[in-house]
């Protein structure tokens, strides 16, 4: 078993801001597994929020000596080189078993999944130009997370009118922002809202009132930090890079949709190889947010196809 990755980089459509910064480019690593005559691909976008960077997260993978199985992997930290390497197997062991990785997972065939589409953070009129030019889609999520967000929370709602609107403030509110912001959320008709607190002080959510839905998003990495969202949260996102793979991934959503939580699964800037595992976890979550093709202005030579229906399971040609 041979390991190798890759740096790639795909340029963005337009410049991609949150809270915490802009982008023009998604800069992801690529992992290719060969065995046996055959190649499996997977691909990870490490996460500086959580101290990730290109290098570090090269090294991590370059660590691990083949062969290696998905649960060997478990001596990595979940983060973004466990979830490249794990997905390269899947990929792999679909290949040499001639399946699709739903079958070996046991699961029914995966259909479309209506996905998000983000409006990255601007100034209320460019966000309600945004708004408008992608009125057409049924689901906008709009990049929040500044003591000023009133403006532009009534900007995308006068802009789209008819779109379901979810709010991802990226840790960036108080306590008392948020209990500010609330009523308007529900005024304006905002169905979720993602990680209005930072991870280290989400503990004031206990007792707070939730008029909409609150998601963990910065809070939820993988199982293990599934019961420290007690009482904080309705919704657990679910993300490849922050559990580390497929694998865990699809514990994390069996483990928290026992507990009574809603799934959502959402994505890092990346190319159609990264979003097309994460297509399997999607299956009838509450919000599927896997739009990081649709921000891009190039991508792999075999994308995910995205419709009126929504983004649709990955072909065996781009993965699993």
């Amino acid at each position: 078993m041979q390991i190798t990755v890759e740096r790639d980089v795909f340029k963005l459509a337009q410049v991609f801001t949150i809270s915490r910064g802009s982008r023009t480019e998604a800069k992801v690593l690529t992992v290719k597994v060969e065995d046996e005559g055959h190649v499996g691909w997977g691909e990870c976008v490490p996460y500086a929020r959580y101290g990730e960077t290109l290098e570090n997260v090269t090294d991590l993978i370059e660590s691990v000596k083949g062969p290696v199985t998905r649960a060997g992997l478990y001596t990595l930290p979940a983060g973004a080189a466990r979830n490249a390497l794990d997905c390269a197997l899947w990929d792999l062991e679909c290949k040499k078993a001639g399946k699709r990785a739903w079958e070996l997972a046991g699961l029914p065939a995966p259909k479309p999944e209506v996905t998000a589409y983000t409006l990255s953070l601007a100034e209320p009129a460019e966000m309600q130009a945004q708004a408008a030019k992608n009125a057409f889609r049924p689901l906008l999520k709009i990049k929040l997370g500044t003591p000023d967000d009133m403006a532009r929370l009534e900007a995308v709602r006068a802009g789209a009118p008819k779109s379901t609107i979810i709010v991802d403030a990226n840790e960036g509110w108080s306590a008392e922002v948020y209990a500010d912001l609330a009523p308007h959320l529900v005024r304006l008709g905002v169905a979720l809202v993602e990680q209005p607190l930072p991870a280290g002080d989400d503990d004031a959510l206990i007792g707070m009132e939730r008029p909409v839905p609150v998601c963990a998003d910065e809070s939820a990495h993988d199982c293990s930090t599934l019961p420290k969202l007690k009482g904080k949260y309705d919704v657990v996102n679910i993300k490849l890079d922050k559990t580390g793979g497929l694998t865990e991934a699809l514990k994390l959503r069996e483990a928290a949709l026992a507990e009574g939580y809603k799934v959502m699964v959402g994505c890092m800037v990346g190319s159609s190889l990264a979003m097309a595992p994460a297509t399997l976890v999607a299956q009838g979550a509450m919000v599927t947010d896997l739009d990081g093709p649709l921000l891009l202005a190039e991508d792999r030579d075999t994308p995910l196809v995205f419709d009126d229906m929504g983004v649709h399971p990955p072909s065996a040609a781009l993965w699993g």
